[in-house]
């Protein structure tokens, strides 16, 4: 049996990895990021949303990868020598763990964020959807969006990708029920 180093933990647990889309900087806690890689070939899954761009082999592991700019309702872009992809891990809602890619268009940097300048995430009453946001970050003069990584996907789409990690596809999934 392993045990995590309490130290460790607490140690990251105000850190979060930076990045960018667009103009807009945001964060992701840094307990969730399993690796960072460039840009590699994705093999499209047939009958997706238009964020989620397929899967990957990393290492003998199916990997799916959404892309974020498109998640949250920006126009794609053309990848860069910046642009990269996140390997996270995600909780599907219930017990099950699995990793994901997020592409983004660049990495910048880990910051540490004390808890006391992190703003919970504005209401817009009920127009608008902000349950994927951890909070604000403040950051020197400027503000991180910190997501919450579990959120940023329905609990649908992350079933979804659970079964693609697995290696099964949704249609095999619907042909068993």
């Amino acid at each position: 049996m392993t045990t995590t180093d309490p130290t460790t933990t607490d140690a990251n647990e105000n850190k979060f990895l930076s990045f960018r889309i667009g103009k807009e900087e945001f964060g992701v806690e840094i307990l969730r990021v399993r690796e960072i890689i460039g840009v590699i070939d994705v093999t499209p899954l047939p009958q997706t949303p238009d964020y989620v761009k397929g899967v990957i082999n990393l290492r003998g592991k199916i990997i799916p990868v959404i892309e974020l700019r498109t998640k949250l309702g920006l126009e794609s872009k053309e990848y860069t020598e910046e642009t990269c992809i996140i390997v996270v891990e995600v909780s599907d809602g219930g017990d099950e763990r699995f990793h994901m890619g997020v592409i983004v268009d660049s990495v910048s940097e880990v910051m540490d964020i004390p808890r006391d300048n992190i703003e919970p995430a504005p209401r817009f009453g009920n127009s608008l959807n902000t349950g994927y946001i951890l909070g604000m970050g403040k950051v020197k003069e400027q503000v991180l969006i910190l997501l919450d990584i579990d959120r940023v996907m329905t609990q649908a789409d992350l079933a979804s990708l659970a079964e693609t990690a697995r290696g099964e596809t949704p249609a095999e999934t619907t042909k068993a029920a």
